[in-house]
């Protein structure tokens, strides 16, 4: 008799218990999972960098008459300003603003006589001054991560906007003067490679090489040989650059 009542208690506390349990269960049940970890992400960057150009072709027009000699266009800093956004850990986009500080240029252009000494020919010493505004799209792939550093290559396509200023000459006979400058927009387009490092899980410092094509600039006309401009054809350039990378996941 007392086994019988043992196991009538037992069952009647085990049913008086299963409302307690089954809530138990719900809220187990219940119980939000943790949104997955974002697998891109959206970033901000600056950069700075060294420019050095490779010298362009210089003319009084398009069709090679007075086309210069011994042009030089001097290295230049420039300094840049993204947004982009990670869309794995292989790919990234990003657009960027870049402005390139005046760069000198010199060249040597023929002067018929009577401008040329001696009532010879001679060749007048032509400069200028050239800077840049550059806006790319730019897309990267990250080629994988070594020991925190995660090296990568890229490109990008855009537009250039480039304006000449303190355009002048000195001629074998001693004349000097100026021309106006000019703006002018142009296709730009760049490749890129470096590597890049995590100095925290939100800052990244990007290190690299790029090679920039910005297209050409001109003089406003020159009254001599109206109605024709001076062109400075083939501006591209090499860059050394670095630059932080603010992550916001």
């Amino acid at each position: 008799m007392s086994s019988l009542r043992n196991i009538f208690f037992v069952t009647v506390s085990v049913v008086l218990a299963l409302p307690t349990l089954a809530s138990a269960a719900d809220i187990i049940d219940y119980i939000p999972e943790p949104d997955p970890i974002p697998y891109g992400g959206w970033y901000l960057r600056g950069d700075i960098g060294a420019k050095i150009y490779h010298a362009p072709e210089a003319r009084f027009n398009a069709n090679g008459v007075g086309a210069f000699r011994n042009e030089h266009l001097d290295s230049t800093f420039t300094v840049g300003a993204g947004v982009g956004y990670r869309v794995n850990d292989w790919f990234r986009t990003d657009l960027t603003v870049d402005y390139e500080f005046p760069a000198g240029f010199r060249g040597e252009a023929l002067c018929p006589n009577p401008c040329g000494a001696l009532l010879a020919d001679g060749f007048s010493r032509e400069s200028a001054d050239i800077d840049a505004w550059t806006v790319l799209l730019n897309a990267y792939f990250d080629i994988g991560t070594w020991h925190g550093v995660t090296p990568y290559v890229g490109a990008g396509i855009g537009a250039s906007y480039l304006t000449t200023s303190n355009v002048r000459f000195y001629n074998p006979n001693g004349a000097t003067g100026t021309y106006r400058g000019a703006s002018k927009w142009n296709l730009a387009w760049a490749l890129m490679a470096g590597a890049a490092f995590d100095l925290s899980p939100n800052m990244t410092l990007d290190a690299g090489y790029q090679f920039r094509s910005l297209g050409s600039a001109e003089s406003g006309v020159v009254q001599a040989f109206a109605p024709a401009k001076i062109e400075y054809k083939d501006i591209y350039a090499h860059e050394l650059r670095v630059g932080l990378r603010y992550n916001f996941n």
